[in-house]
């Protein structure tokens, strides 16, 4: 029976609620059916072991109505359950135009946050029609499925007041293409491991606090990336390539980082990476992480030792934007289908062409300019935002 069908017809809301057990829903529908009802809804939800189950059925037959409530009663009453049937006409209102996904992420998740995110979205003109949570560990993350509102609007909306409450919101448009196959490509210093190559390197030639603060004035956005770049590889001039092995072995992943790259593989999608550092590095990476893209600057090595100088094309932020659309067209995803993540000014420009850009434990400049952060020390936290639940994080990384 067609939405059209059942706008006018007389119906019954159906609910059960209680302590919840097996055998509850098909029990519910046994007895409905000697009734000869339709199924117009059903929504069941459990939460600490108790059930809330709805259902929506077209009204009996004149007469034995009040036989049907007189048995469903009497059903939950024989399994310790509460029953409360309701009539009415059709089903839910139609839903408004302009329909997203709203994803909170909390650590924890209050209820002030919920309750000023909520207030937020019918400010906006939103209606939440539906919540459910996506994770409880290691973070709590929860999802509303809004209508009502244009996904650009609400997403200004809901980042400002992210930002005023210290929670992480993610807004993006519901549809088809939100399961599609997509491109996830991401930074690697502060993103993917948890430190600054280019100071690992720095440590061995003993320059380590002069190249940290030039690195750390670039990343806020005060320096030209390309010329802090060549300052910084000038250092390093004269070390010994075997230092190269030494600096890989010292990275350290991001806590997440392992579980979001083989989740993200185990459901079909893409991976790759793009780097202001060095291609010493990002392709040990690629082989370890089976990634399927990694771009970044490479060191000149002449002789066994490293000169001072890159070689080839920078990767400053206009080349990792671009890098983004290379990528992208080689796995033949469309832009809008990409998610960009990173933590310095020179990811903004990737961040901004991206379909969803997440700033990840980024500097405020980046933060106040992405579509949403994630302020939490788990990468794999941005599953999440791609409506991915942690059942399905833990089911594909024992596949």
């Amino acid at each position: 029976m067609s939405a059209s069908q059942t706008s006018d017809v007389p119906t019954l809301l159906v609910k059960i609620f209680g302590k919840d057990r097996p055998g509850i829903t098909a029990g519910l529908f046994d007895t409905l059916a000697a009734y000869s009802v339709d199924v117009v809804d059903i929504e069941q939800v459990v939460t600490r072991g108790r059930i809330v189950l709805c259902a929506l059925v077209t009204k009996p037959a004149s007469g034995i109505e009040g036989e049907l409530r007189a048995t469903v009663h009497s059903w939950a009453e024989s399994l310790k359950l509460q029953a409360e049937i309701l009539s009415g006409t059709g089903d839910n209102r139609p839903r408004g135009s302009g329909r997203s996904h709203v994803t909170v992420l909390g650590h924890p998740l209050t209820a002030e946050s919920t309750a000023t995110i909520a207030a937020r979205i019918t400010a906006t003109g939103g209606n939440i029609d539906r919540i459910f949570r996506l994770a409880k560990y290691p973070v709590t993350a929860v999802e509303f499925a809004v209508s009502g509102a244009e996904t650009e609007p609400l997403r200004t909306a809901l980042a400002l007041t992210a930002a005023q409450i210290g929670v992480d919101v993610a807004v993006v448009s519901a549809g088809l293409h939100r399961r599609a196959q997509r491109l996830v490509v991401m930074d690697v210093d502060s993103t993917l491991i948890q430190d600054e190559v280019i100071e690992l390197f720095a440590a061995h030639a003993g320059c380590e606090a002069e190249v940290a603060e030039v690195t750390e004035r670039a990343m806020r956005g005060e320096l030209d990336f390309e010329q802090s770049l060549h300052a910084r590889v000038a250092l390093l001039a004269g070390l010994d390539a075997s230092v190269v092995d030494k600096v890989r072995s010292e990275v350290r992943l991001t806590p997440g980082a392992r579980t979001l790259i083989r989740t993200l593989k185990t459901l079909g999608y893409q991976v790759g990476v793009v780097s202001g550092g060095f291609t010493q590095v990002t392709d040990d990476l690629r082989e370890r992480l089976g990634l399927d893209f990694a771009s970044a600057n490479t060191l000149e090595i002449v002789d066994g030792k490293l000169t001072g100088k890159v070689t080839g094309e920078i990767v400053d932020r206009a080349g990792k934007a671009r890098l983004l659309r290379r990528f992208a067209a080689e796995a033949g995803v469309p832009l809008a289908q990409t998610v960009a993540i990173g933590d310095g000014a020179n990811d903004l420009d990737m961040l901004n062409a991206a379909g969803l850009g997440v700033a990840f434990n980024a500097k405020p400049v980046v933060r106040e300019a992405a579509h949403t952060a994630v302020n939490v020390p788990f990468l794999d936290a941005v599953l999440y935002l791609l409506g991915i639940t942690r059942e399905e994080v833990e089911a594909a990384n024992l596949a």
